[in-house]
Parts: C-alpha cells; sequence; structure tokens
C-alpha cells in the first residue's frame, strides 16, 4: 500500500514526518488480536454448546452479551478516560483484554464465560473508540478514512487468519485453547503499543456528560447510528449462526466450515479497504449504495444457501459488502460530530462504536429468536435483508437532513 503523505501529529507544534506512522500499525496489530476473539466464537459455537451442554441459540448470547460490553465500553468508559494520556490508556486496554480471555480459558461454567466475555468487550469498546480518531488525526483530511480502515483491517485480518485457525484450533483441542490463543495475541498487541506508539499523542478534550448529551441531542447523529445498529445488524443475523447454517443446511462438513470462513475473511479485508477508499470523499453517498448491495445479497443468500457452490459465492459478496461500510459510518460520525458538536469527535466515535454492537445484540438475538421459532435457520438471511431495507432508508432521510445544513 503506498500511502506517502504529510502526517501531522496535533502535540504542542511538533511537526511530522513522511511516512505511515507506526502508531497505525500498533493499533492494527491490538486490532487483530481484539478482532480475533470478538468473532471466532461465531466458528465454535457449535463446540461451546457441546462441551457445555447448551443449545446453540443460548450460545449465541456469547455473541450479544459481548456486543452489550462493548457498548456499555464504549460510549461511558471513553468519557471516563478522557484525560488518561491515549499510549497508558491503550496498554490498560490490552492488559484488560489479556485479562478476560485468559478468564474465559479457565471458565468454569457458561455464566462466568459469559462474564469473561462482557470484560473483554469493555476493553473493545473503549479501544475502537479512540483508535478510530488517533488513526484518523495521523492522515490528511482526504485520507482519513482510509487510515480508518488500515486500523480496522487489523480487524477485518483477524476474520481471514484469526477466526479460521482459532476455529480449527477449538474444533480440534478444544475452545479453551483458542481463549489462550487470543491471550497470546493481547499480549503481542500490548508489547506493540508500548514500542510503537508515541508518548506525545495528544488527548482527546474531556468529555463530560454534557457532551455525551450534545451527541445524543443532534438529529443527524442520531440517524448515523441508526444506520450502523441496523446495517451491523442485519449482517449479524446470519452471521451469528453461519457456522450451523453452513453446516445443517448447505451440508458442508465441520471441517469444510473452517475453509469457508477464510475465504468470508478474505472478502471482508477487501471490502474493507474498498470501501475505506469509496467513502473518502462523499461517505452518505457511498454508503447508501452499499447498504442497498449488501441487502440484495442477503436476500440472495436466502435462495443460494442449499447450493454449496452458489451458497459460498453469495459469502463472498455478502461479506465484501458487510464491512466495507465501517470506515464509511466512522467517517461519517466524525465529520458531523465536527461540524456541528465540535469538541465531542471521541464521544461521537464511542456512541457509533457503542451502535456497532448494539446493532450486533439486536442481529445475533434476533437470529437465535428465528433459530428457535418455525421459520427456523433458513429464514434468518431473508430477515437481515429487512434490516438493510430500514437502513437505506434511513440512509436517504440522512441524506435529505444532510442538504438542508
Amino acid at each position: 500500500m503506498n500511502f506517502q503523505k504529510e502526517i501531522q501529529i496535533n502535540t504542542a507544534s511538533k511537526t511530522v514526518k513522511k511516512g505511515l506512522p507506526a502508531a497505525l500499525w500498533a493499533l492494527t496489530i491490538s486490532a487483530f488480536g481484539i478482532g480475533t476473539t470478538e468473532f471466532v466464537i461465531v466458528g465454535l459455537l457449535p463446540t461451546v454448546a457441546s462441551d457445555l451442554g447448551i443449545t446453540i441459540p443460548s450460545a449465541g448470547l456469547l455473541v450479544s452479551l459481548y456486543a452489550i460490553g462493548v457498548a456499555i465500553g464504549a460510549p461511558i468508559l471513553t468519557a471516563l478516560t478522557g484525560k488518561v494520556p491515549r499510549k497508558m490508556l491503550l496498554v490498560s486496554i490490552m492488559m484488560l483484554f489479556v485479562i478476560g480471555n485468559g478468564l474465559a480459558s479457565i471458565a468454569p461454567s457458561f455464566i462466568t464465560l459469559i462474564l469473561a466475555r462482557i470484560l473483554t468487550g469493555l476493553a473493545h469498546g473503549v479501544y475502537f473508540s479512540i483508535g478510530s480518531t488517533i488513526a484518523a488525526s495521523l492522515v490528511s483530511e482526504e485520507k482519513r478514512a482510509t487510515a480508518i480502515s488500515i486500523m480496522f483491517a487489523g480487524l477485518t485480518l483477524a476474520i481471514v487468519t484469526g477466526v479460521p485457525l482459532g476455529t480449527f484450533i477449538g474444533q480440534h483441542f478444544g475452545w479453551r485453547a483458542t481463549f489462550i490463543g487470543v491471550s497470546i495475541l493481547g499480549i503481542i498487541g500490548l508489547v506493540a503499543s508500548l514500542l510503537l506508539v508515541p508518548n506525545n499523542l495528544k488527548n482527546g478534550k474531556t468529555a463530560s456528560l454534557k457532551s455525551q448529551f450534545k451527541v445524543l441531542g443532534n438529529r443527524r447523529l442520531i440517524f448515523a447510528f441508526l444506520m450502523t445498529a441496523m446495517g451491523y445488524g442485519g449482517t449479524f443475523v446470519v452471521f451469528t449462526y453461519l457456522s450451523p447454517i453452513l453446516q445443517k443446511i448447505t451440508g458442508f462438513q465441520e471441517s469444510t466450515v473452517t475453509f469457508i470462513l477464510l475465504i468470508y475473511g478474505i472478502a471482508i479485508a477487501l471490502g474493507n479497504l474498498i470501501g475505506g477508499k469509496v467513502a473518502n470523499k462523499n461517505p452518505l453517498k457511498a454508503l447508501l449504495w452499499m447498504f442497498a448491495a449488501q441487502g440484495l445479497v442477503l436476500l440472495a443468500f436466502y435462495f443460494t444457501v442449499s447450493s454449496p457452490v452458489l451458497s459460498v459465492i453469495t459469502l463472498f459478496l455478502l461479506g465484501a459488502l458487510s464491512f466495507a461500510s465501517v470506515p464509511g459510518l466512522q467517517l461519517l460520525v466524525v465529520q458531523i460530530a465536527e461540524k456541528e458538536v465540535p469538541g465531542t469527535e471521541d464521544v461521537a466515535s464511542g456512541i457509533n462504536i457503542a451502535a456497532f454492537n448494539i446493532g450486533i445484540a439486536i442481529g445475533s438475538y434476533a437470529g437465535g429468536m428465528i433459530v428457535t421459532s418455525s421459520l427456523g435457520l433458513a429464514s434468518t438471511p431473508w430477515i437481515g435483508a429487512l434490516f438493510l431495507l430500514v437502513t437505506v432508508l434511513i440512509t436517504v432521510y440522512s441524506i435529505r437532513l444532510s442538504k438542508k445544513n
């Protein structure tokens, strides 16, 4: 990737040098570990359910309650840590991440495992909240979506390599071994932050309760958060239960599902990078087309899920579209906050991270309800498509709002 740009670090009038900042790579490395622990559970749901003697929809709570932890951690803990030096905060977050995954690996019961997941989710929420604003501040204005996409590339690379590998480990050595491996990834991310993140990163303005109300009182930001929650939620109606869908409906063997998760992850990585570039100039317009295409592909998956070949092709397209919107959504929120409620960029970014995870929680919970109802696993794709239809309507309204301002 050729990103030779003048980089500015807004601290005490210190200037910068050319080249991609090392701090951005530290963010990406840590995002890889965090992304692995968030999504690896998707491939392990049948394994965890069998080992702990619970149903697959019950195991799905490990996805939705983790997301609730992120939703709490992002806005609230981001606000409370506004005065903490950025490097110290990043290192502390990774320490909490390591502890959470370590506890998960030795959890004696399902309840203990859930508590460990919530603890890890708290770290996740703060990390991606401040990480997005730090990444955006390290490059010139026209490349901010690209910088955010590079940080989120760690998340997508986790889905390309971390999730399939973690699923393979869990299937052959037990799901506890997977969480031990993720803890090791967290240690690597912690060391990378210590070595690569500079000490002179500028703190965001201290976020008060009043500033959070300002953000939540802004109509354009509210609709941006709704776009995030509904768009991401539609994906997770299906993604949470992708492993049982592929095994029970499409007819793939457990070992083949690991390979399909690899293909899905590659598509996500490509979509994330392309989405970042497309969203640089006009994020709202780009998001409208992304959401519309994503909804159509989800609907198509309802018809192709029973075909091994067509289902894999559809999943590749779905993977690319599902995460292509992430950089644009984060950039859109930061842009609106800068223009309409300046000084609340960190808070707005944190609330948007919460919106992503509220969407995950709603989507995975809705998927669980569908799986246990008379509709069954096969209906999750078209239900997910309905989420995207609502997202498209919200985006159209948001475009109208932006033209009035």
